[in-house]
């Protein structure tokens, strides 16, 4: 395409078509507990996005709990919880409280129920201190507890986490792996986590789905992901690698 500026002059403008997702397939079953990995701007987000019905795929096939997120977008959300570390779901003027309730008549809880799981909620994630405090007055770990709860409150079969422990302390990180790893085991809640800490990978997920660049790059366990770089003992040093090209999944390791 050529085009002219108010001086006269032409100048050429060349478009590129970048794909966000390309040639990107795998599936988690049920009760898997599963880590996504990748670079910034490898498409992580965007897969997460479409699998939660934000987005649509302009070609192939997606599904969520068995359904087409993009065109049920209202009853896939009611089937799963969403987290992104770094935008919060609640209410920011309001009591946590009250961000709880107004999610129950959103998801349409029973109230009898929705008091259930709000009390073992608070119980498990300890906020009955700040449960009437102001969202925008809460710390960050706070809020972070604030916003698993209101992902869970009506039993989601699939929580999806972007980024869930960000910004956190120490102390805040390890209460809330604590609290992720009982979901998965104890409820047997589908958890599929987005996360560039991989501390989180190594004490919550059993499976490592590595994307960059759009495509997947790996899919198996941590003990294979390992494998993929002999002589290196920390996950910090494969994953760069990986990243960087340094290393490729054996064929019998990367499930394509």
């Amino acid at each position: 395409m050529i085009r002219l500026d108010r001086a006269g002059r032409t100048f050429k403008v060349r478009r590129n078509v970048v794909h966000a997702v390309r040639d990107l397939s795998f599936s988690v079953a049920a009760g898997e507990f599963v880590g996504c990995l990748g670079p910034n701007g490898a498409g992580k987000s965007t897969t997460i996005k479409m699998l939660c019905g934000i987005l649509t795929p302009t070609s192939g096939t997606v599904r969520m709990a068995g359904l087409d997120p993009a065109r049920r977008r209202t009853t896939v959300a009611r089937r799963i919880g969403v987290v992104f570390g770094q935008r919060t779901t609640l209410w920011w003027d309001l009591p946590l409280l009250d961000s709880f309730e107004l999610c129950r008549h959103l998801y349409k809880v029973d109230r009898g129920l929705f008091r259930s799981r709000l009390d073992e909620l608070t119980e498990t994630l300890d906020l009955g201190a700040f449960l009437r405090t102001p969202v925008r007055q809460l710390s960050l770990g706070q809020r972070m507890r604030g916003d698993l709860a209101a992902a869970l409150l009506h039993a989601p079969d699939v929580l999806v986490l972007d980024e869930p422990t960000i910004g956190l302390d120490v102390v805040s990180k390890a209460g809330i792996r604590d609290f992720l790893r009982r979901v998965n085991t104890e409820r047997g809640t589908t958890v599929l986590l987005t996360t560039h800490d991989l501390v989180d990978v190594e004490r919550l997920c059993r499976r490592v789905v590595l994307i960059d660049h759009g495509r997947l790059a790996f899919d198996g366990s941590l003990e294979q992901l390992m494998a993929t770089a002999p002589g290196q003992s920390s996950i910090e040093d494969v994953v760069t690698r990986l990243y960087t090209g340094g290393a490729r999944p054996p064929g019998d390791v990367a499930r394509q």
